[in-house]
């Protein structure tokens, strides 16, 4: 009722800020011209999605949102306000979402905007190992992956050096996490998941970032900085409990500090465009940690050309291991006694929890290897678009496709289906994520 109470609240007095600066505009009569936009628009769509694992209807929601943007002279505010009801995971839920929530200056040089907002970083597709700035829900299913998209309440500073150049500044006060919901997960009966551990709300703990942008004529590039809390997280190994003879584990997802300097790029040659995404990230305390990856390089190699109609995107997504060892499994030395028996079951536990997180971070070997292909193409005078994207692991062997064909029925109407299908050997990371997020889905969608 609350948050009711204060979204018509916000409406109310967003409408009245809107007609007090267009009255400005139009009633005074000296000083410089004032200038005044005004633009809401939004949607409506219902979602279904499900059938391919564990639940019949993973995800069913009918949902609408409100978008307003309004501009005067300098002051710039934007809005995107979502409501949500339906059942996911065979919960029921209705939610009033701040997708972004922001207002702020806006000019020829500088623009500063304070608020909830989403900031995307690099330039391949999909895979961007320089954007450490965006949390992720990648437990909310729909045919747009746009919505596993979180903001974080952020001071934004943009300040364009010339035409060609500008320097973006980022300070995140709060840690937001990606949501990761691993009660979901089969891990066996006897394991639990805690609550999220999150980090004290200091200045110590706060995020900043920073940009270098560049667009020339034939090539854009830009140098990060990331120095905070990674908002993909792994877990650590809270207890073991033997009360009942059978050892119950208790985990908790528990983010890290790091540093990350990466550099992007994209350039045309001739009908390819190339692109590349490279970044360094560097962790302390990783050897006594296991919910720490160790310092990595991260990377990301893609070509992308039309053939005869079908827009290819192709991808190489890599990553190397600094210091670098491998985990030794324990050994059972004397099944007869009991003391050895329960020291070797912690152990084993203590080795299971490592891997996993080390399957988490793509750091199960020294090197990583993978490959991503999304190939598109539009019919029917563009009212029709099909496009399927697939990845493969070639180092852990793991794989996911995902179909999709959208119909743009009227200006205003969209209908869209596909699925996601992701699979992997025994106890690998898409082995225990597929039954969760394996579905078909259908969408229907009106915008104004």
């Amino acid at each position: 009722m609350k948050q009711t109470f204060f979204l018509l609240l916000f409406l109310s007095c967003s409408t009245l800020f809107a007609q007090g600066i267009f009255e400005s505009s139009t009633v005074e009569k000296e000083g410089p011209a004032k200038e005044t936009s005004i633009d809401f628009s939004g949607y409506t769509r219902g979602s279904a999605y499900g059938g391919l694992g564990n639940y019949d209807y993973t995800s069913v929601f009918g949902e609408f949102s409100l978008q307003g943007k309004i501009k005067h002279n300098k002051a710039y505010l934007f809005s995107d306000i979502r409501f949500r009801s339906g059942y996911q995971f065979d919960d029921a839920f209705s939610q009033i979402q701040l997708k972004e929530l922001y207002a702020g200056y806006s000019g020829n040089k500088f623009d500063v905007f304070l608020g909830n907002q989403i900031v995307s970083r690099g330039r391949t597709d999909s895979f961007n190992p320089t954007n450490c700035i965006t949390p992720n829900d990648y437990f909310f299913l729909s045919g747009d992956p746009d919505d596993h998209k979180l903001p974080n309440f952020m001071l934004r500073v943009k300040y364009r050096i010339n035409s060609k150049i500008d320097l973006e500044l980022i300070a995140i006060p709060v840690y937001r996490p990606s949501v990761y919901r691993y009660r979901l997960f089969d891990f066996g009966a006897n394991v639990h998941f805690a609550e999220p551990l999150v980090p004290e709300i200091i200045y110590e703990n706060s995020t900043l970032t920073a940009r270098l942008n560049f667009e020339l004529s034939n090539l854009g590039f830009s140098f990060s900085y990331f120095r905070g809390y990674n908002p993909d997280y792994g877990f650590n190994l809270q207890s073991i409990d033997w009360t009942g003879g059978i050892p119950e584990v208790t985990n908790a997802s528990t983010p890290y500090f790091k540093n990350m300097t990466g550099i992007d790029f994209a350039a045309p040659l001739g009908s390819w465009i190339v692109r590349g995404e490279v970044a360094y990230n560097i962790t302390t305390n990783y050897k006594n940690n296991m919910y720490i990856p160790n310092p990595d390089l991260n990377y990301v190699a893609g070509i992308e050309r039309n053939f005869m109609g079908f827009n290819t995107i192709l991808q190489y997504i890599g990553k190397y291991t600094f210091d670098f060892n491998e985990l030794t499994e324990p050994v059972l030395k004397d099944p007869t006694d009991p003391t050895e028996q329960q020291q070797y079951a912690n152990e084993l536990i203590l080795y299971e929890s490592s891997l996993l997180n080390r399957k988490i971070f793509f750091q199960q070997e020294k090197t990583n290897h993978a490959m991503a292909l999304t190939i598109s193409k539009p019919f029917a005078y563009e009212t029709w678009n099909a496009e399927i994207t697939a990845y493969y692991n070639i180092t852990s062997k793991e794989y996911l496709f995902r179909p999709k064909v959208s119909w743009e029925i009227s200006d205003a109407l969209i209908a869209s289906a596909g699925c996601l299908y992701m699979a992997g050997p025994e106890k690998e990371l898409f082995d225990y994520a597929g039954p969760v997020l394996n579905g078909a889905f259908v969408e229907l969608k009106v915008s104004f």
